[in-house]
Parts: structure tokens; sequence; C-alpha cells
């Protein structure tokens, strides 16, 4: 299974920086935006997509974070991840995810529920510049 996502940061007024972290209530756990390619879709358009229906945020993609591999059932399901800075939206709690969270880098490792999502918090600290460390 082919998935692709994004670890979606902003700058607040002051220059820091926050982390949108998503709340699936089928799981109810908090992560990045992620979702399954559709067929012929590219995986930066479909990390893009996922990010706007899951978060209301358009975004703008940028340095290439690691790839997440880890089986769902007995099924292998790889997630290649991006750094993408928010450029504005707005959020609508759905059935797939009905919560967001803007967060500073701290306390979105500490809400994360997996671990390899905050080895891609880590990842995206280091590809933006001047990010202020966790």
């Amino acid at each position: 299974m082919r998935a692709a996502g994004c670890v979606l940061w902003r700058r607040t007024d002051s220059g820091g920086l926050e982390v949108c972290l998503v709340h699936r209530p089928r799981y109810d756990d908090w992560s990045h935006p992620k979702g399954k390619l559709k067929r012929g879709e590219s995986g930066p358009a479909a990390a893009r997509r996922e990010v706007l229906e899951e978060t209301g945020q358009h975004c703008v993609p940028g340095a290439a974070l690691p790839t997440v591999h880890y089986t769902v059932g007995d099924r292998p399901k790889e997630v290649v991840y991006w750094a993408a800075e928010a450029t504005g939206g707005t959020f609508v709690p759905g059935d797939e995810v009905d919560r967001v969270r803007w967060l500073a880098p701290a306390a979105a490792r500490a809400r994360l529920t997996q671990e390899h999502d905050r080895k891609l918090l880590d990842a995206l600290l280091v590809a933006v510049p001047d990010a202020p460390g966790a």
C-alpha cells in the first residue's frame, strides 16, 4: 500500500514554529496528515490533497522527509512524507479527522501517538531553516 503525507508547519507571529497534528477518531490517535495515493497520482499531489482534505489547509511541499514503512493488518504500507508550509485555509471536522491542533514542537512531540511520527518531527526541525529546537 502506497501513501503520502506532510509534516505541516507554519510560523507564529513571533517567528516560532507550529506543527499541525490531526486526530483520527477511528484510531483515537494523533498523527501527521497522510493518505493513500489514487491511481496515477504522484506522491506530492497526494500529500497536498490529503493535507487539504484532513486539515483544510493549502500547503507548499518542500524538503522530502524520511519514508515510513509499517504493516497494517498483514499488508506492508509505505508512506512518503514532505515538510510542507501551510499557506491558509479553514478546518472543518469530519468522520476521518475530527480535530486538528497547531502545537509548538515540544508539545507536538508529546501529543503524537507513534514513535515514527516523532522522528518525522525531528526531520522537519532539521529541514526547516531557523526552526527552533523542540
